[in-house]
């Protein structure tokens, strides 16, 4: 963990150190934890995702915050390791006694190693992070929750897509992480229902030269490649499907690669790309009788006017997290089932990425409807028709 901060009221900020423990139980304030990956593979995601929580936590607290209490920001950054994040994840709950944790690692496999620890401390956790597997089994994830929409809710989207276009035969290139592999198991579940022939390829997060999984996929008959990855390995692919000759194919990501920069550094070999992922980046496309299209106009313009910067559907993920969390705070006095009943109980609130709703069933606040299908183009992101 690289680094650790405090911020407190409209965006100050205090070393952890210079707090005496005394000074900081005294504080009259609600706490809130937060584990993102500001440094190694999962940075890329990591800076846009914390300027969203930053933002959150800067409007709550100029509005009084909660209860009429300060939100204190601990943060750790796990610099994309699993270890990092459990050892962080650790100190939240024991030495700095935060009231909730929002933000896994901005990777599954960090949330997942974070969640046994949560789970038998009793401690809210909202994940911003992909894998279903996070949420599920229900029954085993009494105190998690996630903010971003389910593997199985995704590829619905897509297995729509793809029988809008005629497409029965596809392959899920997924790499080897817990985001991965939730992405298998739920593909191998929806596909049977929707007459698919699914190919499975693998990868290593980071592998730099995919040049044998695509030409396996070349010689398959394919019509749709969908890579599944948060790293720049999904760049590669990108690159080489170009160069191997498959744009006759679909080529498509997943939600966790939805960053104009990835985009860019793809160059010319991303145009064209499919995407699965919330409405977020696509906004101005949306129909006026779309509700979360005014959300995304609002929010875009008060993240421009902060940080001099457009945000992405990540900067979604947090921001909606962070104001759940308050939301669920509020009127809790610290008590933790009671913010864990409160996020259960919150139902069609009106967030950036989607509309959230929560059940004792239910820990992931978005569905299918949240859901749709972009495409790079000219630059930009456009919805696809």
């Amino acid at each position: 963990m690289k680094r650790r901060e405090f911020l407190i009221g409209a965006g100050g900020a205090a070393a952890a150190a210079a707090l005496p423990g005394a000074l900081r139980a005294q504080a009259a304030t609600v706490k809130i934890g937060t584990i993102l990956s500001i440094t190694g593979p999962g940075a890329f995601l990591g800076d846009h995702m914390k300027r969203g929580m930053e933002l959150a936590i800067e409007e709550i607290n100029a509005k009084g915050g909660v209860d009429g209490k300060k939100i204190e920001w601990v943060f750790y950054d796990a610099e994309t390791q699993s270890s990092r994040g459990v050892t962080a994840t650790r100190r939240l709950v024991e030495q700095d006694k935060v009231d909730i944790i929002v933000g896994g690692g901005n990777a599954s496999g960090i949330a997942l190693a974070m969640v046994p620890i949560t789970e038998r401390a009793g401690m809210p956790f909202i994940s911003t992070e992909g894998s279903m597997q996070i949420v599920n089994p229900v029954a085993q994830r009494k105190w998690t929750f996630k903010s971003t929409i389910d593997d199985d809710q995704i590829l619905e989207v897509a297995a729509d897509f793809w029988e809008k276009r005629g497409i029965k035969s596809v392959c899920l290139l997924a790499d080897s992480s817990g985001f991965g592999a939730s992405a298998k198991e739920q593909l191998e579940k929806v596909a049977p229902k929707r007459g698919l022939k699914v190919l499975y390829e693998s990868f290593n997060p980071g592998d730099t030269d995919l040049t044998p999984q695509l030409t396996r996929i070349k010689n398959s008959d394919a019509k749709a490649i969908l890579c599944w990855t948060i790293t720049p390995s999904g760049v590669v692919f990108l690159k080489q499907a170009k160069q191997l000759g498959l744009g006759d194919r679909a080529i498509m990501h997943s939600y966790g690669f939805v960053d104009d920069r990835y985009m860019k550094l793809a160059e010319g070999a991303a145009e064209g790309t499919f995407l699965m992922s919330v409405k977020f980046p696509v906004g101005a496309d949306l129909p006026d009788s779309d509700p979360v299209k005014a959300r995304i106009a609002d929010l875009t313009k008060r993240y421009e006017t902060r940080f001099k910067q457009a945000p992405n559907q990540f900067v979604a993920q947090t921001y909606d997290a962070i104001n759940l969390a308050a939301l669920a705070l509020k009127g809790s006095g610290g008590d933790k089932e009671k913010i864990r009943a409160a996020i259960e109980g919150i139902k069609n609130y009106p967030g950036v990425g989607g509309t959230f709703s929560f059940a004792a069933d239910k820990h992931s606040g978005l569905s299918k409807a949240d859901g749709c299908v972009i495409t790079w183009k000219d630059n930009r992101w456009r919805l696809a028709a």
